[in-house]
């Protein structure tokens, strides 16, 4: 069957503005914030500790070979290799090769939505090297931001060319029209699929490590498939396998309930990969998360399917007749799939944004709302081309020229609209973006040393803030970095400007060369703060220094 000439010209726009989306696409962001360290960022400690943990707002799971923790000469002094427990990463490190200075902590996990997660921080043991040692980066390479979307894109316009002309074609395909074409599309979709999952199972082990799209091993692979994400990516492929089998009696208009009834399953089953291997995955409340998905997916894609179907064949080709038959039908199915595509949405967007300063303040809140208004304009075009079909207008004369624009523009909005839908699965969620927000926020303190004739000191506060939560530790050592042990820690706190005096309170001693306590900000600005330690009975020095306090926020 060949396609008129308007037909192709809205089935091009539809899959070019489906496409067209990869050009501006952001490359994806981890979705786990750090939410606690031990040691803490930046601290200087008394002592080596034998292993570092840290802490994430969602479960991970390690990738081998890219946690490593850098001793202050520079050499690498993992102990073993590295634990998971749930949200927590615990490093081992090697006792023998603990020197004074500056260390580094470099690691990469995959978090509980298939997302790498690359940082790093420093602390120090005695004092801070004057150069930390340099971690390797861990960046997503180019080549891999520029094809996981690619990938992805493919793979939801794969599932709208497969969902929505084969639903027409087993159930409402007139008896007399050619299935040709509209078959076509649906093996068009069900490659584009497959190819899409197999580039995803690909890409995931360069993502994971860092490495260039064509850099991957069969290790990496092999870590690959046996991790969540790619349990669920070949799923979908024995999916696409099966329903090889089973659909071309389907196609063909020879659906017996038995063999319809395997076909829906399959596809339930496939559909519910994609949030599986996704964000709904670590959501709040997966189970929720990933009915809502498969819902809002199957509406999209039977929608949007039905509507490329509608405008490549049966708008040009079917008698009027026939379209007065079949266009009801469809009306029907489009306004269930637009109740349940709303509805879906509207679950997923109450999970994934918890407030709605969160809905601006966020990229994906304001994706949300894009997609949003295009959806109402996508709403009003359905709703001119229902009243058509109600009234019988498509059928008139110019009716079947009418409805294929209104369908037409309809196509094209949807076409939009599956393309925002595109960047928010590349998007944050609302929910992970203030998770992170608070982590960065915890991360706040100061470290500082100081130094006297008697001893050096180090020290920080953690974190800043106006209140009393602010501890403090400090450690002696010599210029050497050898711990001197102290008789008596103050800790004094004023700020002459906002008429505060001084406040003097004495510290604890945790070991002899180790004091702690807390302070307290009252107001914002430039504190001086001050430590008095006593070495012995007759050897005593201060040492001082301004710390700035950060106004609450709003």
């Amino acid at each position: 069957m060949r396609f008129g000439r308007r037909s192709c010209a809205f089935l091009g726009a539809l899959v070019a503005a489906v496409t067209a989306v990869v050009l501006p696409a952001a490359p994806a962001s981890a979705h786990a914030a750090v939410v606690a360290a031990n040691p803490l960022q930046s601290a200087v400690l008394g002592y080596s500790p034998t292993a570092v943990t840290v802490t994430f707002s969602e479960p991970i799971s390690l990738i081998p070979g890219r946690t490593l923790v850098l001793a202050p000469d520079g050499k690498r002094i993992l102990d073993g290799d590295p634990v998971v427990e749930g949200t927590t990463l615990k490093i081992p490190i090697r006792v023998a090769d603990r020197p004074l200075g500056t260390y580094v902590i470099s690691y990469r996990v995959v978090s509980a939505d298939s997302h790498p997660i690359a940082g790093g921080y420093t602390f120090s043991v005695g004092a801070p090297s004057a150069t930390a040692p340099t971690a390797p980066s861990d960046d997503v390479h180019r080549s891999v931001e520029a094809a996981i979307p690619v990938a992805k894109y493919i793979g939801y316009l794969g599932l709208v060319l497969l969902i929505g002309p084969a639903m027409l074609l087993a159930l409402l395909w007139p008896r007399r029209m050619s299935r040709t074409g509209p078959t076509r599309l649906v093996r068009v979709g069900a490659l584009a699929v497959a190819v899409a999952t197999l580039a995803g199972l690909w890409l995931q082990a360069p993502y994971s490590s860092g490495a260039s799209a064509v850099n991957v091993s069969v290790t990496e692979l092999r870590q690959v498939l046996a991790s969540t994400y790619g349990v669920a990516l070949s799923v979908r492929l024995a999916v696409l396998v099966a329903l090889a089998v089973l659909l071309p009696p389907v196609l063909a208009g020879r659906t017996g309930r038995a063999r319809g009834s395997a076909v829906v399953l399959l596809g339930i089953a496939g559909l519910a990969t994609w949030p599986l291997s996704g964000h709904a995955g670590a959501s709040p409340l997966p189970p929720i998360s990933v009915l809502s998905a498969v819902v809002h997916i199957a509406a999209m894609s039977v929608w949007l399917g039905g509507l490329v179907t509608l405008i490549a064949f049966l708008l040009p080709k079917a008698h009027p007749r026939v379209l007065g038959v079949i266009l009801p039908v469809w009306s029907r199915w489009a306004t269930v799939a637009v109740v349940w595509l709303v509805g879906g949405g509207v679950v997923q967007a109450l999970i994934e944004v918890r407030s709605a300063g969160q809905l601006v303040g966020t990229d994906y809140g304001r994706f949300l709302l894009a997609k949003t208004g295009l959806l109402a304009a996508l709403l009003g075009a359905a709703a001119v081309a229902h009243r058509m079909v109600r009234r019988r207008t498509a059928v008139s004369a110019d009716g079947p020229r009418l409805l294929r624009r209104t369908v037409g523009f309809e196509a094209a909005t949807a076409a939009v609209v599956l393309a925002v839908s595109a960047m928010l699965v590349q998007t944050t969620p609302a929910r992970s973006a203030d998770v992170q927000a608070a982590a960065a926020a915890k991360w706040k303190g100061v470290a500082q040393t100081l130094t006297t004739d008697l001893f050096t000191l180090q020290y920080d506060i953690y974190p800043v803030q106006l209140g009393e939560n602010n501890t403090v530790h400090a450690y002696i050592y010599t210029a050497a970095g050898k711990p001197i042990p102290a008789a008596e820690w103050k800790l004094t706190a004023a700020q002459p400007t906002a008429g505060i005096e001084p406040v003097t309170t004495l510290m604890l001693g945790l070991e002899p060369h180790h004091g702690t306590g807390a302070v307290t900000f009252p107001v914002p600005g430039e504190w001086e703060i001050k430590f008095t330690v006593r070495i012995s009975d007759i050897d005593q020095a201060t040492v001082a220094t301004t710390v700035s306090v950060p106004a609450a926020a709003p």
